[in-house]
């Protein structure tokens, strides 16, 4: 059969090792001397193809294709496309669920689809490499290295269905041309690892106390908590229950995750973002970090980890899309120069709380913060606000504020927080645990200090609370579209005047543009030609 480019891909496993740096254990050094031919004999040559996995899941987002982060902030109602007047309309096709807004971008997904599938083959082929593995009776490390890898499979799959739907589901290394599976093969398979990794990774491999060497590894209470995300987005889109997992086992692996006492909600929540938490000190041009959280924070149940060492050179391994975030050509220190993507809804901003210090955290105000000199013909979709949260960060003097070849592209490192504590608090509320109120409290009143008002909770309270808690984080897109189609629709239906190139524009976001896609991404069309017809396009982007 023809090799598609979704499933035909290299290991890489041979090319990489422990670094010695210990900022992430996913700093990787180039080697040559190890062949798959060689490989997969030892504890520690599958620990090191475990790395690769990781790695896989990394360039998801460092290899800089169109990154799931970014689709579900400009597909969700809190942000449009955004970007500069000479840029393409991809963004603005995903914003309005309308190709016609870029006629031309059939492969918008071409490079995401690759590389997701290029890091789920690495899972497979290390799965399938483990009987043939000598563990020598270590049964704990063997089922360590199967869990972890299997929650990075699981995590994939689950960005990848959500994205796409229909997808090909592929759980051993193949050149086969495999046609798209019906999405409750593709979800039974994210919970069955998902079980799996919770019931085999050791609760003690990954302690918080040791977060600055291992920070970023896949534990069981990380599966536990994505297995509730994964109940939540099923039974609220599909309908059912019939993925292997029902809502009392969601909510009791979130219950665990509680009881654990290995997380807490950071005190500011300001401090667990650095361009929210940094202080310029012009005099001699520095930033003040000493607020801010850090990476490892016991808030953080699980990030897709990031260092700044990528260069031009081969190295790719930082964040690529928080420099899109960036204010379009403008360094305002704290805050660093990027491509102007996502500028926030002024809708949105309004809606937002002044009494909630969450709003100050997470929005760049522009005339509310004093920024000046900001080139309004160069910004598509201007509304004075865009993401402070996972904005790009600059010295006084403009330089961009990383390591590596500190170049605004490639070094940025900020860590994306997949899954934090907060998260875990507010879905066992809204699964109906016995502590729904002081769940709900415990995060209201972080964001509320002083000015906290006690709210009864319920589900719309709890989704108009994860609305505030979670905006641009690539959570709320899902968190609408799993409230069923037409409320969905209704949602993200919007009409705003915008700035685009300093001529007033209109953004409009229809609901039926939204029901022809039923939400969901285009499938690349070079995966179909590749694959002889045999992948469809998803409705509505034909």
């Amino acid at each position: 059969m023809k090799k598609t480019s979704y499933i035909y891909h290299s290991m890489l496993f041979g090319s990489l090792i422990l670094g010695s740096c210990s900022s992430s254990f996913l700093d990787v050094e180039p080697m040559t001397s190890v062949l798959e031919s060689n490989f997969y004999k030892t504890v520690a040559d599958a620990d090191m193809a475990l790395v690769g996995c990781y790695d896989g899941y990394q360039r998801t987002t460092s290899n800089g294709s169109q990154s799931f982060y970014l689709t579900a902030e400009v597909a969700a109602d809190n942000c449009f496309g955004g970007t500069g007047t000479t840029d393409g309309r991809s963004f603005q096709a995903i914003d309005r669920f309308d190709i016609a807004q870029s006629q031309s971008d059939n492969n918008i997904f071409d490079g995401t689809w690759s590389d997701y599938y290029a890091g789920i083959f690495r899972c497979n082929t290390l799965l399938g490499k483990l009987d043939g593995t000598d563990f020598s009776g270590n049964t704990t490390a063997r089922a360590r290295i199967e869990g972890e890898t299997k929650f990075l499979r699981a995590t994939m799959y689950f960005d990848l269905v959500r994205l796409f739907e229909n997808i090909p589901l592929l759980t051993s290394p193949t050149n086969e041309n495999i046609p798209q599976s019906d999405p409750k093969a593709i979800y039974q398979l994210i919970v069955s690892d998902l079980k799996f990794a919770a019931a085999n990774i050791p609760a003690t491999a990954y302690p918080k106390s040791a977060a600055a060497t291992n920070d970023g590894r896949a534990t069981p209470f990380a599966a536990k908590a994505l297995l509730a995300r994964v109940y939540l987005f099923y039974a609220g889109y599909y309908g059912g229950e019939d993925i292997g997992v029902s809502k009392a086992e969601a909510l009791a692996g979130l219950e665990e995750v509680i009881s654990s006492g290995q997380f807490a909600l950071v005190a500011d929540f300001k401090n667990l973002w650095p361009a929210a938490s940094y202080i310029p000190n012009a005099s001699n041009n520095t930033l003040d970090i000493s607020k801010y959280a850090g990476k490892g924070n016991a808030e953080v149940v699980f990030a897709q980890k990031f260092n700044n060492t990528s260069n031009y050179n081969g190295y790719v391994d930082g964040n690529r899309w928080v420099v899109f975030l960036g204010l379009r050509g403008k360094n305002w220190s704290p805050y660093g120069q990027g491509w102007g993507a996502c500028t926030v809804s002024k809708k949105f901003f309004n809606e937002f709380d002044n009494m909630d210090t969450r709003k100050t955290a997470s929005i760049i105000d522009i005339d509310g913060e004093n920024i000046t000199g900001f080139d309004l013909k160069d910004q598509r979709e201007y509304t004075g606000y865009t993401i402070k949260k996972y904005a790009p960060t600059a010295l006084p003097d403009g330089t961009t504020n990383t390591g590596g070849d500190k170049d605004m592209q490639l070094s940025q490192d900020q860590d994306y927080f997949v899954i934090r504590y907060a998260d875990v608090l507010l879905m066992a509320a809204e699964l109906g645990s016995a502590n729904a109120q002081k769940y709900f409290d415990e995060v209201r009143k972080r964001a509320y200090k002083a000015n906290f008002v006690p709210l009864a909770v319920s589900k719309n309270n709890i989704l108009k609370e994860r609305k505030f808690e979670f905006a641009f984080e690539g959570i709320r897109y899902w968190d609408v579209l799993r409230q069923g189609l037409n409320n969905a629709a209704a949602t993200l239906e919007t009409t705003e005047d915008v700035l685009s190139g300093s001529v007033p524009e209109k953004v409009t976001v229809t609901k039926e543009r939204f029901l022809t896609t039923k939400g969901f991404m285009q499938i690349p069309n070079k995966q179909i030609t590749l694959s002889n017809g045999v992948l469809k396009q998803n409705a509505g982007w034909n």
